[in-house]
């Protein structure tokens, strides 16, 4: 069996730096569940954050953070698009998620980090990862006036809405979603955006050498208070062996705050959630390194992202 690749999702068939083949893939699991319908607004949606990811779209810089790029964007689309493909096979009586939504939350899910990326005019942050503790709501304000450009202005404030639970900006109690499917939703978005950065393979690594730089960028690193600055996070490594303890609070946010719409993943797969195995691989290794000190991360993430 050949061991998964560096660039591959958690079945190692999907290249996620390449955004044909995740479109492809997802394409193929949107025409078995609605056969015969169209899906021209994802189409788009593909093309565009291409382009806003190359810096080739009017009014955006190109993307510059090197943990939130476009291979996380295919890696969270992906696992969305599966949690929802497992929530419509499994459901009991509760209503589905149709043609509308599915499309919804695959274009949140393309579009729920482009906060991070600078507008054209922008002189006053040197790096996108300044906008770390704002992105959520900048990207909501995208959403907004991306929407109606697709055929879909009337889900602009649904996804302005749902882009927040990818984030801390909002408690998911006090997101302005009624609908019980809507907010099913945004459960699953906000679920696949963390399983699928802690199953990535090179996720500890990632942390290391990019995040680490992101957070100092955006002032999660190093905290203001009124007693002075406290040091959240002392180096990359520090990042590493608080992984373990970072695990443990998604998965509190996972079961309590998104009702567990993770466990759809295992639907898809047939009934072994192949996330949650490659999270906790990450998190034992972190252990491994923080306890022993002798274990060494060698996986070289990929630097770049094919946008076709």
């Amino acid at each position: 069996m050949q061991s998964r690749r560096n660039d591959f999702d958690v079945t190692n068939r999907i290249q996620t730096t390449d955004v044909v083949a995740v479109h492809r893939e997802i394409a193929r699991l949107f025409r078995l569940l609605y056969p015969g319908a169209a899906h021209v607004a994802m189409d788009r949606a593909f093309d565009d954050v291409s382009n806003i990811y190359a810096g080739r779209y009017p009014g955006l810089q190109a993307c510059d953070t090197g943990y939130h790029n476009l291979q996380h964007v295919m890696d969270v689309t992906l696992a969305m698009t599966r949690l929802m493909d497992g929530y419509e096979r499994s459901r009991n009586g509760t209503a589905a998620l149709g043609v509308r939504f599915f499309q919804l939350g695959i274009i949140v899910g393309l579009f729920h980090d482009v906060g991070y990326l600078r507008h054209t005019t922008d002189t006053t942050a040197k790096n996108g990862a300044e906008y770390t503790l704002s992105h959520v709501s900048r990207g909501a304000e995208f959403l907004r006036h991306y929407m109606p450009q697709i055929g879909l202005g009337d889900c602009a404030e649904e996804a302005a809405e749902l882009i927040h639970f990818t984030g801390f900006e909002k408690r998911v109690a006090d997101i302005l979603v009624q609908d019980p499917v809507l907010r099913m939703l945004g459960s699953l978005l906000g679920s696949a955006d963390i399983i699928a950065q802690m199953s990535d393979r090179c996720y500890l690594e990632k942390c290391r050498d990019r995040l680490y730089i992101e957070f100092v960028a955006g002032g999660i690193a190093v905290k203001k208070t009124t007693q002075g600055d406290q040091v959240v996070f002392h180096s990359g490594e520090d990042l590493v062996n608080k992984t373990p303890a970072f695990f443990e609070s998604a998965i509190n946010r996972l079961e309590r705050d998104l009702g567990g719409a993770y466990n759809y993943a295992a639907t898809h797969f047939g009934g072994f959630n192949l996330y949650m195995h490659a999270a906790a691989k990450n998190v034992h290794f972190a252990k491994e390194i923080g306890v022993k000190g002798n274990r060494v991360l060698r996986r070289t993430p990929p630097e770049q992202t094919q946008t076709g």
